[in-house]
């Protein structure tokens, strides 16, 4: 009555309050490895030629939040960036394909998914993107070894896997 010697219960946290433990918890940071965090796109017949260049896109950040739920583990994975005109760029709505990934210590794959963030250009200013996948769901792993990658998908990791078939 008087509360000697006896445990007090915890309180619920109130509304819309962060508990300690969910700052502390495990949540993956996001890689963007350097060859996924660039796409360049030419004129037609200009592959490599920096006068043929029509625009360069880059991710310059990346972010996640997790919250947990029935053992599984949710996150919003986002990346921000911007695209640049080239010399021989025009006005118009560029596709960008990025491509979240989150694998497993074993290198299994839990999730992936390409998205197609399209970005319009007009005359020679930058433009800046930001894309936010808030459907990543995997279950809580026991040995804090996911690993989320975001990147440009360039197609390169298809093409390289089948050079190594032959």
């Amino acid at each position: 009555m008087l509360g000697f010697g006896g445990a007090k219960e915890p309180k619920p946290p109130e509304e819309g309050k962060v508990l300690a433990s969910e700052l502390t918890a495990y949540c993956p940071r996001v890689i963007v490895k350097e060859a996924e965090s660039t796409i360049n796109r030419y004129a037609k017949g200009g592959e490599g030629d920096p006068a043929k260049l029509s625009w360069q896109a880059s991710i310059s950040e990346s972010t996640r939040s997790c919250s947990r739920q029935t053992g599984m583990l949710q996150m919003n994975v986002a990346v921000a960036g911007r695209v640049v005109p080239g010399p021989a760029g025009a006005s118009g709505t560029v596709t960008l394909p990025v491509k979240v990934t989150v694998m497993q210590g074993d290198g299994t794959a839990l999730y992936t998914q390409t998205f197609n963030q399209q970005v319009t250009l007009a005359g020679t200013q930058a433009q800046q993107f930001l894309l936010s996948d808030q459907n990543v769901v995997v279950p809580i792993p026991a040995d804090n070894t996911l690993q989320v990658f975001a990147g440009f998908d360039t197609g390169t990791s298809k093409k390289k896997q089948s050079e190594e078939l032959f």
